[in-house]
């Protein structure tokens, strides 16, 4: 195992620059995710990483060895595709063994290690079979399974899940976080997907653009967002946004309905006020807005409801047994240690 760092990372096609000097230090045994949409420049880093692409400027250092000239089979990394990237003629077994072609292990250790990571990945019945006779889920067990019997320092994960069903995703995933647990290997997973990351992470790198918005925690990336484009990428659904201005220390809503602050101002500013739908409640409490239920999905145990107000339109949680009726007028009340107020123009969080 080995930490990795990070140093003014820079990608450039021709005279475009996607990544625009990152910084980032990931401990030994730590499980990082990569998050963001699509073009942020997340795949790229991690190819990167990888020495699968070429670095246009800085550093890229595994454990103690700055390793922008070393080969990939060099750098003590292992890597998962999107794709699998299994060889369909071969046997589960020889698929694994496939990762250790170039080892100096002898035979007896060789197949002591295959069978250590097939108990590992509950494969030992499946090591005869060819991968067309396995589902979705096995074949990228094995495809982890070529990579975990190298023992790497990094395993570097590349949207391993975005081929599998939903059902398969949530479980893989399962997997993936009891894989990191048991054998604590330092590991870079990429993905689109926030529900991927805040489940998976121990800590969560969110990209826009080739620049990282912010690295953290879920927990602090989910209550403690550093810009706009962060609350509402992170969370499902997204973080509502209000228009309104802060002036001396108080909030005036588009529409009328304003609140006090812990933030005080000598002139007014633009802002966005962001709350969750989580934190949205039809209880009695500190009203912020009020508007009519135009569209309700239920969930089961809860909800989700549309109501359109004079903020524009805005998404609340209700009980999934007593939820309002579409048309009904709703009052929705908040904590206010839970809203976020943003400066609307640069979109950075006021604290």
């Amino acid at each position: 195992m080995a930490n990795l760092a990070v140093r003014n990372l820079m990608k450039s096609y021709g005279q475009t620059e996607v990544l625009h000097g990152i910084n980032l230090d990931v401990a030994d045994g730590e499980f990082v995710v990569l998050v963001g949409p699509s073009g942020c420049g997340k795949s790229t880093t991690l190819r990167m990483i990888a020495g699968l692409e070429e670095i246009t400027a800085g550093e890229v250092m595994i454990g103690d060895r700055v390793v922008n000239n070393l080969e990939p089979k060099e750098r003590d990394i292992a890597m998962v595709f999107q794709n699998y990237a299994i060889y369909p003629h071969m046997s589960v077994k020889k698929n694994i063994a496939f990762g250790l072609r170039t080892s100096k292990m002898s035979k007896p250790e060789k197949e002591a290690r295959i069978q250590e990571v097939a108990e590992i990945l509950d494969m030992q019945l499946l090591l005869d079979r060819k991968p067309n006779a396995l589902s979705g889920g096995q074949r990228q067990r094995v495809a982890i399974g070529r990579a975990m019997v190298r023992d790497p320092a990094v395993f570097l994960f590349d949207e391993p899940l975005s081929n599998l069903d939903a059902q398969l995703r949530t479980q893989m995933r399962l997997e993936i976080k009891k894989l990191h647990q048991r054998v604590g290997n330092t590991i870079i997973f990429v993905t689109h997907d926030q529900v991927e990351a805040m489940t998976m992470a121990d800590r969560i790198v969110i990209m826009k653009d080739g620049h990282i918005q912010q690295v953290g925690t879920p927990a602090e990336v989910y209550h403690q967002p550093t810009n706009a484009f962060v609350a509402q990428f992170i969370g499902a659904p997204s973080m509502n946004m209000l228009p309104g201005t802060l002036s001396g220390d108080g909030v005036q809503l588009q529409g009328g309905r304003s609140f006090k602050t812990n933030q005080t101002r000598e002139t007014s500013l633009e802002v966005l006020v962001g709350v969750r739908p989580d934190d949205l409640t039809l209880e009695a409490g500190q009203s912020i807005l009020s508007g009519k239920v135009t569209v309700r999905e239920p969930l089961g145990p809860e909800t989700l409801i549309y109501v359109e107000t004079a903020s524009g339109e805005i998404i609340a949680k209700a009980s999934g047994r007593a939820p309002p009726e579409v048309g009904e007028a709703v009052e929705l009340s908040a904590d206010l240690s839970n809203l976020h107020i943003f400066d609307a123009d640069s979109g950075n969080v006021l604290r």
